[in-house]
């Protein structure tokens, strides 16, 4: 499960010193378009790997990008296609006109920083500023320019097909609906592709066999996986070949351990079988290397039943200098365990410690991108039992953000002098622990019910990754007064605690900018920060609302009632996951997570245009460059920083055959 940003993120304390003592380095902050910024990712622990790793880290990146296309798939039936126009213009783009250029320029880099044409975090469809005829006109100059788009009649057929998709604002207007109108099936109301011609009332009595890797559709009548693996044949073949043939590259430059967890993979992909990446996920676990990565099919968020996992991929290395206090928190994790205030029966006896690694992305692809700063895997509950987990900081990430948004938005939202000063002085280091608090000792955490024999979002469904990243919020913040963070260092008093319950107040406010139109939530991070703070503000009175000079602000009134009722939710919150109680989900969260005050969020929207900061965000990975000897053999490996996207985007759209 991954820690998404809540506020806008800092660097940590030790980060900031180093960084403050040598010139400023150009922003991270290399383009925009509209309310999206680009980021540049930088990577410099690269530079000191030996040359074998190196090597390794080059393959493994290949890998990345050969799994990327698919992705787009999953999100959008229309999604590769309109890709492929999308890139076929702009690398065929003579004689276009520069205006209507600009347009098609502009909405391509936001479809590359969503994987489709719905926004990630708010899944509302976006429209382009381009008319159809524009777009027809444009096709037509690139394949006088000998842009591969097939025949004239097909250009003309393919572009008829994408009107709809593309410029239709009703027409599948929202990528995933957890919680449609009244009487709308969400896998209908859904625009991706995980599901075709399927109901949930089709699925009552129906268990997939590959719950996370396939597409489900109906065939004349009756129920079909179409299984994401080489063999079969499968769903994603040519993508998976193509990765495949990265993996088997990277194996000679792995070592022992890791060599086994590539041969899992390999063998994964080709026979899909879950017994496969179950085998996958325990070696990988046990792997601790400087240079790590994921690459499969992971996160559920955008499936309304809460089981097809979209394509994701990453390559990290470990970045040394602000790895301590990671082992820290693994360190003491079964102190933590014993502390959480839910029942004891929910309570791991002797905690698995979790390999926890501060990092830096070398790349990161598909599903996975740069406002995900921590994750914790894998998901699945039983191999988190038995075998621990892993869990990833990713420090580039949160230094990337501190140098592109300062302290514009805590200094606008904070309450009063005092919070303000707290936020100045201590939110640089608690937004990094509450990250590393919820992975490490919030995914990690508690124990089900043996009755259960499934995973719990199996029971929890539509409410499940709603509810596991409040949970894991609710265990950083339980924590944050716990002396023990005193003790070894993380904090340096409990004003520090303080500061962490105000931003958490203040993010439930500031979120909302996220939402320019509508009254609901539908991306389980934000969902859960609702939860905590609404339920918290109803149960204890502890966070109250403060409006002064026509401003709003969500202030904590009292810290200690305000830690009372992390503990209530927390506790409700692991017996609900334990016991696989749907309907006590689904009321906790359709009460307090879903919908929000639509005057307030008008006015954070207007105070954000006020701030002039990106709304969303996207990475731009670094390059990692191959030299090649005279034998034909890479000989070295050099990372880049393009500062680029469309470049950037468009080799990867080669590499992978897309």
């Amino acid at each position: 499960m991954r820690k998404r940003i809540l506020l806008l993120l800092f660097t940590l304390w030790a980060g900031r010193v180093l960084v403050a003592q040598e010139p400023s380095p150009p922003s991270p902050l290399v383009d925009r378009v509209s309310q999206t910024g680009f980021l540049q990712l930088e990577a410099e622990s690269f530079k000191g790997l030996p040359h074998r790793q190196k090597l390794l880290a080059h393959w493994l990146s290949m890998a990345a990008i050969a799994v990327n296309p698919i992705v787009y798939d999953q999100n959008s039936a229309y999604g590769l296609e309109l890709k492929h126009v999308l890139e076929q213009i702009l690398t065929h783009s003579q004689g276009i006109d520069p205006v209507v250029l600009k347009k098609l320029t502009d909405y391509t880099k936001l479809f590359w920083a969503n994987r489709g044409n719905h926004n990630s975090f708010t899944s509302q469809k976006f429209l382009p500023e381009f008319t159809y005829e524009e777009l027809q006109a444009a096709a037509e100059r690139a394949l006088r320019n000998r842009a591969r788009l097939g025949p004239r009649a097909k250009l003309q057929k393919d572009r008829e097909d994408l009107r709809k998709p593309i410029f239709d604002p009703d027409y599948q207007p929202y990528l995933t609906a957890k919680n449609p109108k009244s009487g709308v099936d969400p896998l209908m109301a859904s625009g991706n592709n995980l599901y075709q011609g399927v109901t949930m009332s089709d699925l009552k009595d129906f268990h997939d066999k590959y719950p996370l890797n396939s597409r489900l559709v109906k065939k004349n009548g009756k129920l079909v996986e179409q299984v994401y693996r080489v063999g079969g044949p499968g769903l994603y073949a040519d993508e998976l070949n193509r990765t495949i043939r990265y993996l088997t590259m990277a194996l000679p430059y792995a070592d022992a351990p890791k060599k086994k967890v590539l041969q899992d993979l390999i063998r994964y992909y080709q026979t899909g079988d879950p017994a496969d990446w179950r085998q996958f996920n325990i070696d990988w676990v046990r792997d601790d290397s400087p240079v790590d990565f994921t690459n499969g099919f992971i996160e559920v968020y955008k499936d309304p039943r809460g089981l097809k996992g979209a394509a994701q991929a990453y390559v990290t290395v470990v970045d040394e200098k602000l790895n301590k206090l990671m082992k820290a928190f693994a360190a003491n994790a079964g102190y933590f365990e014993q502390r959480e205030p839910w029942e004891d029966k929910y309570k791991l006896e002797t905690p698995h410690p979790p390999i926890v690694n501060a990092v830096e992305a070398l790349i990161q692809t598909a599903d996975f991108d740069v406002t995900t700063i921590g994750e914790n895997l894998p998901n699945e509950a039983e191999i988190h039992d038995k075998y621990g987990s892993k869990s990833f900081v990713f420090t580039g990430s949160t230094r990337a953000f501190a140098a592109a948004t300062g302290m514009k938005a805590a200094r606008e939202f904070a309450s009063s002098d005092e919070e303000r000063a707290r936020a100045e002085k201590y939110q640089t280091l608690t937004d990094d622990l509450y990250t590393a608090m919820h992975e490490v000792l919030g995914h990690g955490s508690g124990k089900m019910n043996p009755k259960l024999t499934a995973e719990p979002a199996v029971y929890i469904k539509e409410y499940y990754s709603t509810l596991e990243e409040a949970r894991a919020d609710l265990v950083a913040l339980w924590n944050f007064f716990d002396p023990k963070l005193v003790e070894i260092g993380a904090i340096p008093n409990l004003d520090a605690a303080k500061a962490a319950y105000d931003g958490e107040a203040r993010a439930a406010l500031t979120e909302l900018h996220e939402f320019p139109t509508g009254d609901t939530i539908e991306e389980d991070h934000r969902r859960g920060t609702q939860l905590i703070v609404n339920y918290i503000r109803e149960k204890t009175g502890a966070i109250q609302p403060l409006e002064r000079d026509g401003k709003v602000y969500l202030v904590v009134r009292d810290y200690d009632q305000m830690r009372q009722g992390v503990g209530m939710l927390l506790a409700e919150l692991m017996r609900i996951k334990a016991e696989g109680d749907y309907e006590a989900a689904k009321a906790l969260i359709t009460k307090y997570g879903i919908h929000f005050n639509t005057a307030w969020r008008d006015q954070v929207v207007e105070r954000y245009k006020q701030l002039d900061l990106p709304t969303f965000w996207s990475g731009i990975n670094p390059d990692l460059v191959p030299h090649f000897g005279r034998n034909g053999r890479i000989d070295d490996v050099e990372i880049a920083y393009p500062r680029d996207i469309v470049r950037q985007q468009l080799r990867y759209a080669e590499i992978a055959g897309h």
